[in-house]
């Protein structure tokens, strides 16, 4: 038998392992910053889109996709023998949000500051116009929303002349429809879209078609995204010409030898936790503290923008020492969301990041060592994005979900078809106890009942979040009906329920059994107290007057007549909206559906195949449990019968106790839709 060769070593990736080498200048910034070596798709992408081919891009998040475009964009617009003339633009970079457009922005500064040349024009002032050099240079401008007007940003672009133009698809349609800004097919050389699918998940394909209207069809094209949908491939044919396709995927062994795909990077470990609604702030607390080392910033996620900046008002007094807490929604102010962000990433104490779904995509925020999902996302294609943030560029990092427990833990087993693996959380050890969740629960609740402005905050995001948890996509995993409204409350440190309908009906206390007058709860600003107690007075003289004319007119006889009408005619009431909360509710799903192309409407099945797998699973699981325990009250340690059955007729209790299990089921799975009173 002849002798086993041994497998040759493979070549580590390497920046002189390209098929073009790349300038000195690029080297020195790669080998300034620490990159050592590039990641396999800025390896794929650089040697496709530095030689004049158009790529679709889909990789993992934290795989170095930024890079992977720059370094190409600056090369080409740096390869000809003479600068862009005045106004004429040659390189447009695209993103969905104003985060990550500076993001890039900052990135293309700092690289293209090791080109000598270009360098000095970047300390040119922005006052001044700009003179145009000889030899080409590569001058970018932000374009985004909010922080400047329309006006401005086409002043300083035709001051500056900018040839590369960094924004957000609705500026950078308005700039482009100026007759002034310049793009011919004879000196514009590529346009990039990063993260293509939220681009047309936010609605902006009227702007992208805008944009794309422009700019001459002869033209480098780069599309970069985590994940690739129908609208997107739409995109890639209008948009490119015959692109190449470069899909990098991460892979690791499973036990037994099995290969497994992944999402994520092998550096992140996505863990999670079974914790009712009441401990998960004392959860967060723990993760915090126990964490070593201690997490230099943190992300934590919620459904809403009012939970987000309820949790911030709430918080300070709560989590451990040592942490300053960073809100980012998308109700703040462009000024202060930019403000915020640039605290968060420029912090050198740990920082912790409160925030929604605006953060989860794109944002390469340094030194991100923990995400935790208080909740789990609507689209839960959004939860690789989320869990994204750490683990970046080869640094460990940890993402952690908070699930309640019951129904909701079947969504582990979505997320495993997804090919989304998550383990349970055993390192730090997390210990919760209902003392501790009281204590945390309570500290809330005193910040709520020393000023009005916390409690209403508290209400409302209490209602926003119910909101978002109806309209999850996974329906039959996340049911609003299975929820522990009580303990959810105690989760939010609330004074009192706020008026659902979906909690009408329902034997729950409203109060919480507290006692609190919430009418009394005062405002810390005396001025905003002084006009509420003016306002609560005149409405209750307003509604004095009401009940006497009431009186007077017979109206109140009439009102008594009508709340004892009989209980039939109320039942059928009740029927009547019932039936036409369903009827909207299925409207509104066939309206949903119509827009669908062909294959939306097959990733829509299969999820709600995957959905139903699920849950069947559950069922099955709970079934053969139940059955477990009948036959072990039946049957004792010596084979004999004893306790389920009582004297005379026992062994019928035990039959309907089993029925009663399996119509239990049954009604579980049907659909339940509420609304909110406006």
């Amino acid at each position: 038998m002849a002798p086993v060769q041994p497998r040759a070593k493979k070549t580590p990736r390497t920046w002189d392992s390209l098929n073009q080498s790349l300038p000195p200048w690029i080297l020195d910034y790669l080998q300034t910053s620490g990159f050592e070596q590039p990641t396999p798709v800025q390896k794929s992408t650089l040697d496709l889109f530095r030689g004049n081919k158009d790529v679709v891009v889909e990789a993992v998040t934290g795989s170095g996709k930024t890079l992977a475009y720059l370094i190409p964009v600056v090369e080409k617009l740096l390869r000809g023998d003479e600068a862009a003339k005045r106004h004429h633009v040659q390189g447009i970079i695209i993103a969905p949000t104003r985060e990550l457009a500076q993001q890039i922005y900052n990135v293309c500064v700092s690289l293209i500051k090791f080109h000598p040349q270009s360098a000095e024009q970047l300390q040119h002032d922005r006052d001044e116009k700009r003179t145009i050099t000889s030899e080409p240079v590569v001058y970018p401008q932000l374009l985004v929303g909010g922080t400047t007007k329309a006006a401005e940003d086409l002043s300083a672009f035709l001051r500056l002349s900018p040839n590369l133009l960094i924004g957000t698809p609705g500026r950078l349609a308005e700039l482009l429809a100026s007759p002034y800004v310049k793009a011919p097919a004879s000196t514009f050389e590529v346009l990039v879209m990063d993260e293509a699918d939220r681009l047309l998940d936010l609605g902006f394909s009227q702007e992208l078609n805008r944009i794309l209207g422009y700019l001459p069809k002869q033209r480098r094209t780069g599309l970069f995204s985590a994940s690739l949908s129908d609208a997107v491939e739409r995109l890639v044919t209008v948009g490119l010409l015959y692109p190449h396709r470069i899909t990098v995927r991460v892979r690791n062994l499973k036990d037994g030898g099995e290969i497994q795909e992944r999402k994520t990077p092998m550096s992140l470990q996505m863990s999670y936790l079974i914790t009712p609604a009441s401990q998960k702030i004392p959860a967060l607390c723990q993760i915090l503290e126990k964490l070593n080392p201690r997490p230099a910033r943190s992300i934590v996620f919620f459904s809403t923008c009012f939970a987000v900046k309820y949790f911030a008002k709430v918080l300070h007094g709560v989590l451990p020492e040592g942490f300053s807490i960073v809100s980012l929604h998308g109700k703040l102010e462009p000024q202060v969301r930019e403000k915020n962000f640039e605290r968060f990433v420029n912090s050198t104490s740990p920082s912790i990041l409160l925030t929604t779904d605006i953060a989860a995509r794109g944002l390469d925020i340094p030194q991100v060592d923990l995400v935790v999902q208080h909740d789990p996302p609507t689209d839960t294609k959004v939860f690789i994005h989320r869990c994204g943030r750490a683990g970046r560029a080869g640094r460990r990092g940890l993402a952690v979900v908070l699930l309640q427990p019951g129904r909701e833990e079947g969504y582990l087993q979505l997320l495993e078809v997804r090919q989304t693996p998550c383990t349970p959380l055993e390192r730090p050890e997390i210990v919760l106890s209902e003392e501790k969740a009281k204590e945390i629960s309570t500290k809330v609740r005193k910040q709520a009942i020393t000023d009005r402005e916390v409690y209403q905050l508290a209400q409302r995001a209490f209602v926003s979040w119910a909101r978002s948890y109806i309209e999850h996509q996974a329906s039959s995993i996340f049911r609003i009906s299975d929820l522990d409204w009580v303990d959810l409350a105690h989760g939010y440190g609330l004074v009192e329920l706020p008026k659902m309908p979906e909690i009408k009906g329902k034997n729950i206390d409203r109060s919480l059994g507290l006692g609190i007058d919430v009418e009394a709860i005062p405002f810390k600003d005396k001025l905003r107290e002084e006009k509420r107690l003016e306002e609560l007075e005149k409405w209750k003289k307003e509604k004095a007057a009401r009940v006497a004319s009431q009186q007077e007119n017979g109206e109140r006889a009439g009102q008594k007549r009508k709340t004892n009408e009989a209980w039939s005619e109320k039942q059928d009431a009740e029927e009547l909206k019932v039936a036409r909360r369903e009827k909207k509710r299925k409207r509104k799903e066939a309206e949903r559906a119509s827009k669908m192309t062909e294959r939306e409407r097959e990733e829509h099945m299969k999820l709600e195949d995957m959905i139903e797998l699920v849950r069947k699973q559950n069922e099955e699981k709970a079934r053969q449990e139940a059955e477990e325990r009948r036959k072990e009250r039946v049957l004792g340690g010596d084979g004999k019968t004893f306790g389920a059955f009582g004297k005379g007729g026992g062994s019928g209790g035990g039959v309907m106790t089993k029925k009663k299990m399996v119509v239990g089921e049954e009604d579980s799975d049907e659909e339940e839709f509420g609304g909110f009173d406006d």
